[in-house]
């Protein structure tokens, strides 16, 4: 029988999940993109942006357009490979229960 490892926390939380699945198909979002596609508030996507940066997941960049701030992500090394074995780790789970 399988030994299921531990789903990833910091992944594992719905907005995380998300956020992280729309950066590893892209080279960068910007903050307001990643909000559209989270279906969330500022506060909220601020809070999980800022675990998935100390996690080391995410990079942030800030710049300015003309006087506006412009916040911008892309999922790091360690975050595509600890997406991957997430999504890995899911799957096997999933197929277990399943069948």
């Amino acid at each position: 029988m399988r030994k299921f490892g531990m789903l990833d926390p910091i992944i594992h939380a719905p907005i995380r999940l998300a956020i992280l699945t729309v950066l590893i198909s892209v080279k960068s979002a910007d903050f307001t993109f990643l909000k559209e596609a989270t279906e969330t508030t500022d506060g909220n996507l601020s809070t999980h942006i800022q675990k998935l940066e100390n996690a080391k997941y995410v990079k942030v960049s800030k710049s300015f357009v003309g006087k506006k701030p412009k916040t911008t992500l892309s999922i790091t090394k360690l975050g595509r490979k600890a997406y991957e074995n997430y999504v890995e780790e899911f799957s096997a789970y999933l197929k277990h229960t399943s069948g």
